[in-house]
């Protein structure tokens, strides 16, 4: 057993980021047309891991043209070229095959907050006094200006 392990060991490099179940990928895969080599890039949710060693996948789902692709991916494949984590999700379960089911809003996963933002709050709690942390998403950032916009405008109403 131990001569498969070490056999295993050299096939298995680790330069993919740490992610798991929840959190949104972009894996750069290698695809061989002919002769000819290209990266074609597949963004979406990883709803499971399985297996170990070399041995391991994991499966990503996303939203195309409104029906549901997965597909899954051996972990030390040499056809993937790299794995980017976009964002963690904050999810309560390994696999999340409930997905399959959902569609729309219901189907979106809550974002783990990173560490500077918790550490932010953690402060604010203490009764420091400190700047609000940056909005981490394009839609909160969005819903924040519209706010700042909404309470100008009322305060325009009231001089007047």
């Amino acid at each position: 057993m131990k001569r498969i392990a070490q056999l295993e060991q050299t096939y298995m490099k680790n330069n993919h980021p740490n992610f798991k179940s929840g959190d949104t990928l972009k894996v750069h895969v290698r695809i061989i047309e002919g002769e000819k080599e290209r990266i074609q890039i597949f963004q979406g949710v990883v709803i499971g891991r399985r297996g170990s060693g070399t041995g391991e996948t994991f499966t990503v789902r996303k939203i195309s043209s409104g029906i549901g692709v997965e597909r899954v991916f051996p972990f030390y494949s040499p056809n993937i070229a790299k794995i980017e984590l976009i964002r963690s999700g904050q999810v309560r379960r390994s696999k999340l095959y409930y997905l399959r089911e959902l569609t729309g809003k219901s189907a979106r996963i809550k974002e783990l907050l990173t560490d500077q933002v918790k550490s932010a709050k953690s402060k604010k709690e203490q009764g420091a006094k400190i700047a609000d942390p940056a909005p981490e998403t394009a839609v909160e950032k969005a819903t924040e200006v519209k706010a700042e916009e909404t309470a100008k405008v009322k305060i325009e109403k009231t001089k007047k």
